[in-house]
């Protein structure tokens, strides 16, 4: 063998062994960086976790002077899809905790109605964003019940991954009202109403829509209510909630029954109970048009129920569950409108009544 092609080999052989150690190495890097980054996502929910029993702490400090506060977990319907086929354990109910706040003072020989408020948000959770909502609620005495449904946030990887957006988490809220009603004498079965905003206005459609034999009354604002339209007006990454292998895993276009089933105008038609609905024409969330959609589809099949379209009110998707003056005064008639469906014993008088109860002033 020729001296120079004996060099030109080691070299070749040096050049593919640095190539494949090169490979090694990146393939290594990759790892790690990946390992890293499904740390971060769990470490995310750990923090999630943390910030939940933080704002806990502040329900029972914000509503001690006037309500019983408590949390309980209770089960529902298993997952309806198996993370694993082969998991012996995937037809058990799923636990979740949910909320109760009880009037102090009243009187347990007497019947009290019932509010049931799932909470708002595709992943998130019953913060005190909404303390003084239960606290207008708790002033007229009312109970209110609201679920930490499958998907809501604070609970852990395991709760966030059962997202079921439009499906079994409105097994959850529906379980949330039952319990109430088994396990309090003083609650009222025929003074149900639930209300909601955004995907909890969603929820709310599809609590009434669904099982109106459960419920006289329900408030829809902002409500989330045909995922064909939203899913064509957003970008994205509100598509990726739907597509993640722990959700549906596939797009409105290859499983278009899917999506429908999960939409409130799905089931228009089944509205036979009082519904009120709100949705603001600069809602840069919940868009009006497809607000819109839901009120026209309930006029095709002929159903009575009221609506307001607020033309550009200040505070856009939030404009009624925001503190300022305008928004209380029309949160103020959502209250009016379950007054009428609901008797609750000390109704409010007026907005300034209202005011005083949820903010002292």
């Amino acid at each position: 063998m020729h001296k120079s092609f004996k060099i030109t080999l080691i070299c070749l052989v040096a050049i593919f062994n640095s190539i494949s150690i090169s490979a090694q190495t990146d393939s290594t890097l990759l790892k790690e960086v990946n390992s890293l980054k499904q740390k971060i996502t769990d470490y995310e929910h750990r923090f999630d976790v943390l910030e939940k029993q933080i704002d806990d702490l502040m329900w029972f400090r914000r509503l001690e002077d006037i309500a019983h506060v408590d949390k309980v977990r209770l089960t529902s319907t298993p997952r309806w899809k198996p993370k694993d086929p082969n998991d012996r354990f995937a037809s058990n109910k799923l636990q979740f905790y949910t909320y109760v706040f009880i009037p102090k003072g009243i009187d347990i020989n007497k019947k009290y109605p019932l509010i049931v408020l799932p909470h708002s948000g595709i992943h998130a959770n019953f913060s005190t964003y909404y303390a003084h909502i239960v606290r207008e609620l708790i002033a007229q005495g009312y109970v209110v019940v609201s679920a930490e449904y499958r998907g809501s946030t604070g609970y852990g990887k395991t709760t966030y991954e059962n997202i079921d957006y439009g499906g079994r988490e409105n097994d959850d809220v529906l379980e949330s009202r039952n319990y109430m009603i088994e396990n309090y004498s003083f609650v009222d079965a025929s003074r149900v109403g639930v209300i909601g905003w955004s995907h909890g206005g969603m929820i709310s459609l599809m609590q009434i829509l669904q099982h109106g034999d459960k419920y006289q009354c329900a408030f829809a604002g902002v409500p989330v209510s045909d995922l064909e339209n939203r899913l064509a007006s957003h970008d994205e990454s509100y598509t990726e909630y739907f597509t993640a292998k722990h959700h549906i895993g596939e797009s409105i276009w290859e499983n278009p029954e899917e999506y429908a089933r999960r939409s409130p105008t799905h089931y228009a038609k089944n509205l036979d109970k009082p519904l009120l609905i709100y949705t603001n024409t600069n809602d840069n969330d919940v868009y009006v048009e497809e607000v819109q959609l839901m009120i026209e589809t309930l006029k095709k099949y002929g159903k009575k129920f009221e609506y307001n379209i607020f033309q550009d009110a200040s505070g856009g998707h939030g404009f009624d569950r925001i503190d300022s003056k305008e928004a209380t005064d029309i949160r103020y008639n959502v209250h009016k409108f379950l007054e009428r469906y609901l008797n609750p014993p000390h109704p409010f008088k007026s907005a300034k009544d209202m005011r005083k109860a949820a903010y002292g002033f």
